[in-house]
C-alpha cells in the first residue's frame, strides 16, 4: 500500500455534504436517529471518515428502493452486529429485477402518429403516458417516448387497426390492469403465506435467509405468468367457442338473463367487503346484497300496488 493510500481521508460536515449528495441538515438528522456513527471530535470540530460516506450512500440506495428510515436503521444495525445485509440487497434486487424478457423499445412522435392513423391525437397520447404505455424521454430534439412494453403497444396498434377507438382500448387496458393486479397480489399473498413466510420471521431477515428467499423468487419468478396463460388459453377455449355459437345461431345474439356480466365496484367498496368475510367471498356477498336489496324493493311495490295497502297522506 502506497503512503498516499494509507492515508485516512477525513472530511468536514460541509465536505461530507457534498461528496454524498445529502445536505448538512440530513447528515445531523441521521445521526439523530441513529443512522449514522457519530463523528470524531478534533478541538473545535467534527470529523467524518470514509465509512460515513459509505454509510450515506448505503441510505441513499435503500431510501431509493423504497425502503423507509426505520426499516433502513433496522438494517443497518443487522450490518453493524455482524448479521450481514448482502443478502437482504441481494433479494431486493431479485425482487426488484426485470419480471419478463421484454425489452423496452424508443419510438418517436412520428413513427407513433403513423402507427394510429397518420393523425396527432393528444388526448391520446397523454392518457398513454398516464397509464405508463409511453414514457417521454427529456432532453430530446426530436419528440421520442420510451416503450417499457412493445408488445403492449402492438397489440393496441392492432386494435386500433381493426376498428377499435382510442378511448376504448384504453378504457379496456384500465379494466384488465386492475383486474391482473388482484391475480398479482393473490399469488404474492399466497406464496408468501406458502413459501416465503418461513424465510422472513426474521426483522430483518439473516443474511442466509435473505439469500435463499432471493433464490425461491428466481425459481417462482415465471409461475404466475405460466398460470394465467395457461387459464387464460382455456378460458378463451371455452367462452369464446361459446360465443361464436352464440352469434352463428339462425336467432342471432340475444341477451341471456343467466350470462354473467362484469361491473365497476369502487376499489373501497371491495376493501370493505374483503375486511368483512374475507377475499373469497366477495362475490358471494355482493351477490346475496344484490338479490336482497332486488327482493325488498320487488316486496316494497307488491305492498304498494295491493288492494287494501294504505295510502300515506
Amino acid at each position: 500500500m502506497s503512503e498516499q493510500s494509507a492515508v485516512r481521508v477525513e472530511y468536514r460536515i460541509e465536505d461530507l455534504a457534498h461528496h454524498s449528495g445529502a445536505t448538512v441538515r440530513t447528515i445531523r438528522a441521521y445521526q439523530d436517529r441513529g443512522l449514522l456513527p457519530r463523528p470524531e471530535r478534533r478541538g473545535r470540530s467534527n470529523v467524518y471518515g470514509d465509512s460515513h460516506l459509505a454509510r450515506l450512500h448505503q441510505i441513499a440506495d435503500l431510501l431509493d428502493r423504497g425502503y423507509t428510515l426505520a426499516s433502513i436503521k433496522e438494517l443497518l444495525d443487522a450490518w453493524d452486529t455482524g448479521r450481514g445485509l448482502g443478502g437482504v440487497l441481494g433479494l431486493v434486487a431479485e425482487v426488484e429485477g426485470p419480471w419478463t424478457d421484454e425489452e423496452a423499445a424508443r419510438i418517436t412522435r412520428a413513427e407513433l402518429d403513423a402507427r394510429f392513423g397518420g393523425a396527432p391525437d393528444e388526448d391520446a397520447v397523454r392518457e398513454a403516458v398516464e397509464l405508463g404505455v409511453l414514457e417521454r424521454l427529456p432532453d430530446r430534439e426530436a419528440e421520442e417516448y420510451l416503450v417499457p412494453s412493445p408488445q403492449e403497444l402492438a397489440v393496441a396498434v392492432e386494435l386500433y387497426a381493426a376498428g377499435v377507438p382510442l378511448s376504448a382500448i384504453t378504457g379496456h387496458l384500465r379494466e384488465l390492469r386492475e383486474q391482473v393486479e388482484h391475480i398479482a397480489v393473490r399469488f404474492l399473498e399466497f406464496t408468501t403465506e406458502h413459501v416465503f413466510a418461513r424465510y422472513l420471521e426474521h426483522r430483518p431477515p439473516t443474511d442466509s435467509d435473505a439469500a435463499e428467499a432471493a433464490t425461491m423468487v428466481r425459481r417462482l419468478r415465471p409461475l404466475a405468468q405460466q398460470t394465467v396463460d395457461a387459464e387464460l388459453a382455456r378460458a378463451m377455449r371455452i367462452l369464446a367457442t361459446r360465443h361464436l355459437q352464440i352469434h352463428l345461431s339462425p336467432e342471432g345474439p340475444s341477451p341471456r338473463g343467466d350470462e354473467p356480466r362484469q361491473v365497476q365496484i369502487p376499489a373501497d367498496t371491495i376493501r370493505a367487503v374483503q375486511a368483512l368475510v374475507g377475499p373469497e367471498a366477495v362475490a358471494e356477498f355482493l351477490t346475496a346484497a344484490a338479490e336482497r336489496e332486488v327482493n325488498k324493493r320487488t316486496l316494497d311495490a307488491l305492498t304498494l300496488n295491493a288492494p287494501n295497502s294504505p295510502t300515506v297522506r
